[in-house]
């Protein structure tokens, strides 16, 4: 099926995104395409400032829109103890078990040498320096 231009667009975009295939692509743009007009502004202005506010916190490397995050900057949290997570999403789940108080570091990715990822490629230089840097007893 051929679609005019700019549906074709969305639905290429939306298709880009994780887990996304072309079908559920094309619900998502004619989704988008019944919903009211003030319904899709929304949800293009919540992507944009998404991308706009949200960055790396400067300690820990989690997504935040303040700097440091609120995990880094809690008194609450016990510094001694480091959890070392690959992505931002790995701390998300951490945090829904309110199990660990202690802080968290992401290294934004695996090292993998059949992909050509090693240390250099992820955030391994600042766990070293934080380690060297800190009173972490335990990571």
């Amino acid at each position: 099926m051929h679609y005019i231009a700019p549906i074709q667009k969305l639905i290429d975009e939306f298709a880009k995104l994780p887990s996304i295939g072309s079908k559920t692509a094309q619900r998502l743009a004619f989704h988008v395409l019944r919903v009211k007009e003030s319904d899709a502004n929304d949800l293009a202005q919540a992507i944009m400032t998404c991308k706009k506010n949200v960055r790396y916190c400067s300690v820990c490397g989690n997504y935040t829109d303040r700097d440091p995050c609120v995990i880094c900057s809690s008194d609450k949290r016990d510094p001694h103890y480091l959890c070392v997570v690959e992505e931002p999403k790995d701390i998300f789940a951490m945090e829904r078990t309110r199990e660990f108080t202690g802080l968290y570091h992401v290294l934004h990715g695996a090292i993998s040498p059949l992909e050509g990822i090693g240390p250099e490629d992820i955030n391994i230089k600042g766990l070293l320096q934080r380690i060297e840097d800190g009173d972490i007893r335990e990571i």
